[in-house]
C-alpha cells in the first residue's frame, strides 16, 4: 500500500463531498472493503473517510469530527476490539462493528466494551447503510427543552435532551443506545419488557438482532452502574424480560 494510505480522503472525502452530512470512519485493513463501504456510505449522502489500521483510526480521530466509525474486529497488529476500548476511554462516538461470522465471541464482546451494533462478513451495503442510519437516529441530539426532559428516579437522573444518564451524581457513560434501553426501562418503573419489546425501540427500520444481543447490552449497562455504586439497576424477570431494578446502593 502507498505511503500514507492510512488517512485516505480523496475521493471519498473532498471538499466538495464534506458538504455532504454524517461523516463516518470506516476502518478495515482490506481495501477492497473499505471502496465498497465508502461507495455505499457516499450514495446514501454521508461523508466517508478512511483508515486501514488501529492507530490511523485513532490518529483520525482527535479530528473530532466523526460521527460514527464502522470499525473491523479482525485487523492485525490493533484489533477492532482494542480500537474500541481507546475509544470509550475518551468519548461516545458510536460504533459498528464488521466481523466474520466465525467470530461470535468477538462480537459479544465488542458489545461490551461499548459498540454500538455489529454486521458480519460477508455483508449487504444495503443492510450496513441502514444500520448505519438506525444508529445516527439514535444518537441524534433534540433541542434544550424545560425540566420536563429530566428524568429521576431515586439516586438515577436522565437529562433526555443531553442524552446523559447519572447515579447518585456520578455521571454512567452510556452509549446512546445503552441510554435508550434504561430511558425506556425508567419511564415506566415496575413494568416488565420483553427482549422484543427493547429490540422495537433500541433497533429501528425492522433491523433484527438476536436476543444475545440485548443481553450483552443488560451486562453491559450494569457493570457501568454497578462501577458507580448502583447494585441492581437493571433486574431480570426470568421467562419474561427486564425492568428497572430497585436502584440499591452496594453495601
Amino acid at each position: 500500500m502507498p505511503a500514507g494510505d492510512d488517512l485516505i480522503i480523496a475521493p471519498y472525502a473532498s471538499r466538495e463531498s464534506r458538504r455532504m452530512g454524517h461523516c463516518i470512519l470506516v476502518v478495515d485493513d482490506d481495501p477492497h472493503i473499505r471502496d465498497v463501504i465508502c461507495y455505499a456510505i457516499e450514495n446514501a449522502g454521508m461523508t466517508p473517510v478512511t483508515a486501514h489500521d488501529g492507530a490511523a483510526a485513532l490518529a483520525r480521530l482527535e479530528g473530532g469530527d466523526v460521527d460514527l466509525v464502522i470499525l473491523d474486529i479482525g485487523m492485525p497488529e490493533m484489533d477492532g476490539l482494542e480500537v474500541c476500548r481507546r475509544i470509550r476511554r475518551r468519548d461516545d462516538t458510536p460504533i459498528l462493528f464488521l466481523s466474520a461470522r466465525s467470530d461470535e465471541v468477538d462480537r459479544i464482546v465488542g458489545l461490551e466494551l461499548g459498540g454500538d451494533d455489529y454486521v458480519t462478513k460477508p455483508f449487504s451495503p444495503r443492510e450496513l447503510v441502514a444500520r448505519v442510519t438506525a444508529i445516527l437516529n439514535r444518537t441524534k441530539r433534540t433541542p434544550a427543552q424545560p425540566q420536563q426532559d429530566m428524568l429521576q428516579h431515586g439516586p438515577l437522573a436522565l437529562d433526555i435532551p443531553k442524552w446523559q444518564a447519572s447515579f447518585a451524581g456520578a455521571p454512567v457513560p452510556l452509549t446512546a443506545l445503552e441510554f435508550a434501553m434504561v430511558r425506556m426501562l425508567a419511564v415506566r418503573p415496575g413494568v416488565v419488557f420483553s427482549r422484543d419489546q427493547i429490540m422495537d425501540v433500541a433497533y429501528t427500520d425492522n433491523i433484527h438482532v438476536s436476543d444475545r444481543t440485548i443481553d450483552s447490552h443488560v451486562r453491559n449497562i450494569r457493570a457501568k452502574f454497578a462501577a458507580v455504586g448502583c447494585a441492581s439497576v437493571i433486574e431480570t424477570v426470568h421467562g419474561v424480560g427486564f425492568k428497572l431494578g430497585d436502584l440499591g446502593a452496594k453495601a
